[in-house]
């Protein structure tokens, strides 16, 4: 999904980096890339700087790392539990806390955050996933007060189920399920979401929303 939004912006002259933790990405001109693990602080702090260093300023940011660790809560460890946080959640308040520094300097900036119809409605065996999904919601909308005056925008992309590696390892009965509840009767594509997120990155009016991309399975909630 990330490449999908990278492409995106590629696509309409950006300059473009794009963060991998293990695998990186397929060598693409116009893309800058940089290893960085979002639960570690410096890691985040260096990509920036090498992002900055590049390409100057960053005044968007798009915060999609995404963990999963699905298990229903009776038999979830606490480190099932922390790690999803970290990632999902934790994660982004770091790249989020880097970026806003440049932002502000620069006098505006887009932030847009990577969520889950997961966080709205729940999800059996994702209580870790989903809450954490469900803290950008919040974060997102704390944040728009911080900074609204700032002309720094914060909002948040809800994609329900979405061809990507986490929801090709669902079980064929997970997908039925979930199917079964989409109105669009298909999953969604990576180039959807992306068209969500270029929409807001250029909406500078829209500030603290949640937009689902979900093919109705949430009927706009």
């Amino acid at each position: 999904m990330g490449l999908a939004i990278a492409r995106r912006f590629a696509a309409s002259g950006d300059r473009v980096t794009v963060t991998y933790r293990s695998e990186a990405p397929p060598a693409l001109e116009g893309f800058l890339a940089v290893r960085c693990d979002v639960t570690d602080s410096a890691q985040v702090d260096q990509a920036f700087k090498e992002a900055e260093t590049a390409h100057g300023p960053v005044t968007v940011l798009v915060a999609n790392a995404g963990a999963a660790r699905d298990r229903l809560l009776v038999r979830m460890s606490e480190e099932d539990f922390t790690s999803v946080v970290d990632t999902n959640l934790t994660g982004a308040f770091r790249v989020a806390r880097r970026a806003v520094r440049g932002m502000l300097r620069a006098g505006h900036g887009r932030i847009v955050l990577l969520s889950s119809t997961a966080a709205l409605h729940g999800s059996p065996g994702q209580t870790n996933y989903a809450a954490a999904k469900a803290g950008l919601v919040g974060f997102a909308r704390s944040l728009t007060q911080e900074l609204g005056a700032r002309d720094i925008t914060c909002n948040v992309v809800a994609p329900g189920l979405t061809e990507t590696d986490m929801s090709r390892a669902l079980t064929p009965e997970q997908r039925r399920a979930l199917l079964s509840t989409t109105p669009a009767g298909r999953p969604g594509t990576p180039e959807e979401v992306a068209d969500a997120v270029a929409f807001l990155v250029g909406a500078g009016y829209v500030r603290g929303a949640v937009i689902p991309v979900d093919g109705g399975a949430g009927l706009g909630h």
